[in-house]
């Protein structure tokens, strides 16, 4: 089988789930992790696979078949992911939903100066509830869509919490509102916003001499995260955080109610949904999915940034389509 080459820059919770990934992936091949670290702090699963400093990286542009970008979409990955497009084929998970246009064009650039292919906000949202939303709209254009997150740890809103100042960490906890969820699957007609659908719950570890209530403030007020939604910020001890905060739970669904007929005068409804005791983990697995793609459509001859829409479901398996018209079809 030929091997996939791959290499994670960046080694969080996110980066050692794609380690994990290709541990039990037969195509592909974990050959380098690149960190902003000390390389010699950071230890691996495997031991055998190299840990490279990050500014060390364009070494190996002949080594790696794709680069997965691990990084924050607060701060790291709109400048990591238009870097690393010059000189690799990308995949990244960037989250920010409002922010997905900008940072595509900016990435698009970049993987055309290198000739190199780059997917952007990949994961499970945006992501595999993204290609939910699409498939749902296609199918029944007379309707609504409602996507629900959580309860679980949203991994972009912790980490922009953790980049406030005086903040030692964080986890943040989507929930969706029971009431509006069961609305949403009822025949009838709702409009919710996010907002309306969502609350969300912060535990932070404030670092010595912060001010709790600047911070709250910084969390309450932040576009694009925070900002209008009923939010809950509590301060707890490090030991607390240790205690109750250290797993990553997660999920959500997607939800297309619409109708059929000449007068549409039946109701249809689709829904998908994820439940995930580790979200780095999972989101890891799609990742490493997509990666396989983009080596194809790389070597078909594809550059330039696309996004999950882009890719044929064939090309996120290992298995042939003479495999997949058989078993899965």
């Amino acid at each position: 089988m030929n091997q996939i080459r791959i290499g994670i820059f960046g080694y969080g919770n996110l980066g050692r789930g794609v380690e994990c990934a290709a541990m039990h992936t037969d195509d592909i091949s974990l050959r380098a992790v690149f960190t902003r670290r000390d390389p010699a702090a950071v230890k691996l699963i495997n031991p055998d696979i190299p840990v490279v400093s990050s500014s060390e990286v364009a070494a190996w542009k002949d080594e790696i078949d794709v680069m997965i970008i691990c990084g924050g979409s607060a701060k790291d990955l709109p400048t990591m992911t238009p870097q690393l497009a010059q000189m690799f084929c990308v995949v990244d998970s960037f989250d920010t939903h409002a922010n997905i246009p900008e940072h595509f064009a900016r990435v698009n650039d970049a993987a055309q100066q290198g000739k190199h292919l780059a997917l952007i906000s990949c994961g499970w949202d945006p992501g595999l509830f993204s290609l939910a939303r699409i498939l749902g709209e296609c199918v029944l254009p007379q309707g609504s869509t409602y996507t629900f997150w959580g309860k679980g740890v949203s991994q972009g809103h912790s980490d922009a919490i953790r980049q406030i100042p005086g903040v030692a960490d964080a986890r943040q906890y989507t929930i969706p509102r029971e009431e509006i969820l069961e609305a949403a699957r009822s025949s009838d007609r709702h409009e919710f916003t996010a907002q309306q659908m969502h609350t969300r719950e912060c535990f932070v570890v404030l670092k010595p001499d912060a001010d709790p209530d600047t911070v709250r403030n910084e969390i309450v007020t932040m576009p694009n995260y925070f900002a209008g939604y009923d939010t809950t910020v509590h301060f707890i001890s490090q030991e607390e955080f240790d205690r109750d905060h250290r797993t990553f739970p997660h999920g959500g669904t997607v939800i297309r109610n619409g109708n059929t007929g000449a007068d549409l005068e039946n109701h249809a409804t689709i829904e998908f949904s994820l439940n995930l005791d580790s979200n780095p983990e999972f989101t890891a697995r799609v990742l490493v999915a997509y990666a396989r793609a983009v080596y194809r459509m790389h070597n078909r001859g594809r550059n330039g940034c696309i996004s999950v829409f882009d890719v044929a479901p064939a090309d996120l398996s290992p298995s042939s389509p003479e495999e997949l018209r058989a078993h899965l079809l």
